[in-house]
């Protein structure tokens, strides 16, 4: 191996190594829902840019997070909401 090719071939091994440590880090923290909003908007805009259907699975998981079922009566009849 020539010893010009070296120092490329260890710039390129660390590129490697952080940007895996990132991958990690998102996943981790997307995991536990510990990411600021700061963080989650980035990750959410890195996601639409460079990955479109993980974006949009991403929009999709936290719609149906916030979405909720609705609570039978304890006396198991249906509650109808009021309208007026």
């Amino acid at each position: 191996m020539d010893a010009t090719l070296l120092p490329y071939l260890v710039l390129l091994a660390g590129l490697t190594v952080v940007l895996g440590l990132f991958t990690c880090l998102a996943r981790l923290i997307r995991r536990r829902g510990s990411a600021g909003a700061g963080v989650g908007a980035a990750l959410a805009a890195y996601e639409e840019a460079f990955r479109a259907t993980s974006h949009a699975s991403h929009h999709e998981i936290r719609a149906q997070a916030e979405r909720e079922a609705p609570a039978d009566s304890p006396d198991g009849w249906h509650r109808r909401p009021k309208r007026g």
